[in-house]
């Protein structure tokens, strides 16, 4: 087990840990959260020695095997798949070992060696890497390029493999799923509800932490807290302990006011000196419960936009890719879409299936191929581009950037008032003049919040907003998009955020946007079993049915696949029930991505058709339901507080009735439920 006990860590004039103590046994799995700047990734630093403590021991066990995802930007010309494997370095060292056997030619060593690669798994290393790299999002196609030919955030997903191919008693991970789309992020959360050794995780995504750990380390003044649970169980823990210490500061408080007055009126009567004392000291004496401190939670809010155009944008037979060397490469083909005033929309699709391409195209960082985009009159677009450093210049500071912003949109603003407005974004002091380059990510991303907000948009265009985020700012951009009144198109990996704040949800896929009918948790389940599609095609082509080299079109082999039996029945079941069947697709049959797009978008429409007129009664029973039960828990009260005598069997008549049609109603929900699962 770890066993930090008594530990003290101080980072020049601050103290990260004073007195911190905790165990974490063998095996579990342990969410630390905090505030940012708090200490976790100082505590991290403690576990790998990179760090050593001031004060107090952190024991932890010498026979145990640490992996953690290393933090600086790979520099390789490595293959991808070499530079995951790599990360295994026991098997490293046994293919040293039997390089050195075979250069001195000791039969005995190469025997002991091919024994070690065989206990290591050597066998099926490769596929094991190629499995990682596949699941955290890359193409097949990518697995032999080099490690230098993807960009930062793919670089990073590559340590992230590396470090989860090295076997390990203890793993480390600091915010994990900052560069990961949802699809990634699902794989990961199964991958990791496997791993069998210890694992501590810093993360501000809350339904990640709740996924994968049972333990909840929270950081906050310096002192370790342990909690029972997931970041959930946590959050009720902390708010009981709160209400319990609020209760005992105000008891304790009357007593102290008690105490002191009588000490005040008897200490100069010599009758009640005797007993004055006896207070005097049972006040010294006594352990004073702290108050529960008010935090400075961050909240901001959007601001009104001149106007509301609807709808906000057209497109009309729009082309979405981007041009290499004089030549367009096309992602999306004939999009013809509408975003309505006020629509929430979330922006779902496997990774490099065009969501970001989309988004970026919309807010004119790439140009349309194609077709067009009619804007409504008034649009005021508001992006928040994934990486940062789009939209940010590294050298300029806040303030920069906000005076630059200032003359383009209204110029007769005062600067005492933009260092005003960045202070309600904690900007203050020194930070509004310094470098954005030198701000840590979270800064960054709540400076291009606010000079979002600033803008008074009426669209937002939010890509992956959440990276680098706490949660207290996560939750405070929840609450400032549910009051928006405008239009927004949400890319993002955080679950909770998605399901706080969008209405409906577009699929990215094949080449084509189409709506998606379902909620998240049905996205998971069509994610997993994309991930299944994509393995048997790799199986296909290790037998030769379907080339994945390099020079293979990803796309056509993404949308040409053997569909399974499975399939088949559905695509049977559904076309029965439909007015206009679809064409079936024959088992082991091949089909181009263009004919396979036809069809899944027939039986979409098909399902979509089926289903709309149950989700219209599932709307009106939910609302006849919230008014029974209103008028149900009013009539219960008055009858609580006492009605008169000649009403009572009125009001009990009326209470019965409301029972029964309650349950009806509920009844005939659960039916249009199973109903809506069976379609």
């Amino acid at each position: 087990m770890i066993v930090i006990q008594d530990v003290v860590l101080r980072r020049g004039a601050k103290v990260v840990l004073d007195g911190a103590s905790v165990t974490i046994n063998p095996g579990e799995k342990v969410g630390l959260i905090g505030r940012n700047g708090a200490g976790k990734s100082s505590l991290f630093a403690l576990l790998n020695k990179t760090l050593s403590e001031d004060k107090g021991e952190i024991q932890i066990p010498s026979s145990w095997r640490m992996a953690q995802v290393a933090q600086e930007m790979p520099e390789s010309e490595e293959s991808a798949t070499d530079f995951v494997l790599s990360g295994d370095t026991a098997l490293e060292e046994a293919n040293n070992a039997l390089k050195r056997a075979e250069d001195s030619q000791d039969g005995m060593e190469i025997a002991h060696a091919h024994l070690a690669l065989s206990d290591l798994g050597a066998h099926d290393a490769k596929s094991r890497a190629q499995s990682l790299i596949l699941g955290l999002g890359f193409r097949p196609d990518q697995l032999e390029s080099s490690v230098n030919s993807f960009s930062g955030g793919w670089r990073m997903r590559l340590q992230l493999a590396r470090a989860l191919m090295c076997p390990s008693d203890l793993l480390l991970l600091d915010e994990p799923t900052n560069h990961l789309d949802l699809d990634a992020l699902v794989w990961l959360e199964s991958w990791l509800q496997r791993y069998t050794g210890t694992m501590l995780v810093i993360s501000h995504d809350r339904e990640f932490l709740d996924s994968i750990t049972k333990v909840t380390l929270h950081l906050e003044d310096s002192k370790l807290t342990r909690y029972g649970g997931n970041y959930s169980t946590f959050e009720e823990l902390k708010t009981q302990q709160l209400l319990l210490q609020q209760a005992a500061f105000v008891k304790q408080s009357a007593r102290i006011e008690h105490l002191q007055s009588f000490i005040n009126r008897f200490k100069a009567q010599a009758s009640k000196a005797k007993q004055a004392q006896s207070r005097v000291k049972a006040l010294e004496r006594m352990s004073r419960v702290a108050p529960v401190a008010g935090t400075a939670d961050f909240e901001f809010q959007f601001k009104p936009s001149p106007s509301l155009p609807n709808p906000m944008i057209s497109l009309k037979s729009g082309d979405f890719g981007y041009i290499a060397d004089g030549t367009k490469k096309t992602i999306l083909t004939d999009i013809n879409r509408s975003v309505l005033s006020g629509q929430r929309i979330g922006v779902l699709g496997a990774n490099g299936q065009g969501k970001s391409t989309f988004i970026k195209t919309i807010a004119k960082a790439m140009p349309l191929l194609s077709g067009s985009v009619v804007e409504g009159k008034g649009l005021r677009i508001g992006y928040f581009a994934q990486q940062e450093l789009d939209v940010l210049s590294p050298e300029d500071s806040p303030l920069m950037h906000f005076i630059r912003l200032a003359k383009e949109i209204a110029p007769q603003t005062r600067e005492q008032e933009l260092r005003n407005y960045l202070g309600t974004f904690r900007f203050v002091n020194e930070m509004v003049s310094q470098p954005v380059g030198t701000l840590s990510g979270g800064e960054k991303a709540r400076l291009v919040l606010a000079m979002i907000v600033w803008q008074k948009p009426n669209l937002l265009l939010l890509d992956e907003p959440t990276n680098h985020l706490d949660l207290v700012t996560r939750e405070a951009l929840g609450m400032a998009l549910n009051q928006f009144d405008g239009s927004v198109l949400l890319v993002s990996h955080d679950r909770a955020l998605l399901r706080a704040v969008c209405e409906e949800f577009w699929l990215v896929g094949r080449g084509v946007i189409e709506d998606f009918v379902g909620d998240l948790d049905d996205y998971q389940q069509y994610l997993l079993a994309e991930a299944k599609r994509i393995k048997e095609l790799m199986k296909e082509e290790f037998s030769g049915k379907v080339n994945l080299s390099k020079s293979a079109d990803t796309k056509e082999i993404q949308g040409a696949t053997r569909v399974d039996s499975t399939s088949d029945q559905q695509l049977e079941d559904t076309s029965k029930q439909s007015k206009k069947p679809a064409t079936p697709i024959v088992e082991g049959e091949i089909i181009s991505a263009k004919e396979r797009r036809k069809r899944e978008a027939e039986l979409r429409n098909q399902k979509k058709e089926q289903s709309q007129p149950i989700l219209k009664e599932l709307k009106t029973i939910d609302l006849k339901l919230a008014q029974l039960t209103a008028e149900k828990t009013n009539l219960e009260q008055q009858l609580i507080a006492g009605a008169a005598p000649a009403e009572l069997a009125g009001m009990g008549k009326r209470l019965k009735d409301l029972q029964n049609e309650l349950e009806n109603y509920e009844n005939r929900w659960m039916e249009l439920q199973e109903t809506l699962e069976k379609a």
